[in-house]
């Protein structure tokens, strides 16, 4: 089973992203589950979201305190809670930071990548929400959900946004998912 873990902040879509996992892969046929993590709900408050991905049934129930992947939408929350908490040195994490602006890091993964969710959010939608643009580097490095099954997910969840702004989802994942990557880990 593989757990996925999603730290950001009340606002950045943190939630739906989660959402958006579980829908990607159970269109592929695979049991999944979503489900967030936050006190008071604010936004730019610390908010956690947890996603499960399995060939069989899921029946645990609980935080994913080892996940296999970790993604990261905003890099200031590595200097404000531990989000490196129960990783291995297999787990795949994925951190929102462009090649200029990546952040020191106390713990050193196999398996890091960066992707320029910001930036790439920025000149699509205007704001700072990266949640889709995070997953679809999430699509690329883990190879859990593929790019279609994503796409589908946004139109499923987005079904009632309106045309524009699924159309606008699905450049910003596609973006990042043809993005060419390095990992630094």
């Amino acid at each position: 089973m593989e757990q996925i873990r999603l730290h950001g902040r009340g606002g950045q879509g943190v939630v739906t992203a989660a959402e958006l996992i579980a829908i990607a892969a159970f269109n592929q046929g695979k049991e999944a589950q979503a489900f967030p993590n936050f006190g008071v709900e604010r936004t730019g408050a610390p908010i956690q979201a947890f996603a499960r991905i399995s060939e069989k049934p899921i029946i645990v129930r609980e935080q994913i305190y080892n996940p296999t992947v970790l993604i990261i939408q905003d890099a200031t929350l590595l200097n404000t809670i531990d989000v490196f908490a129960g990783i291995s040195k297999d787990t795949k994490v994925i951190i929102n930071a462009t090649a200029n602006h990546r952040p020191e890091l106390k713990i050193s993964p196999r398996n890091l990548y960066f992707s320029p969710a910001t930036e790439i959010a920025l000149e699509i939608f205007g704001k700072n929400i990266v949640n889709t643009v995070i997953l679809g580097a999430f699509a690329r490095f883990t190879g859990l959900i593929s790019l279609e099954s994503l796409k589908k997910a946004i139109n499923i969840k987005f079904a009632d946004k309106g045309p524009e702004l699924i159309k606008k989802n699905i450049q910003a994942v596609e973006r990042a998912y043809k993005l060419k990557y390095e990992n630094p880990g």
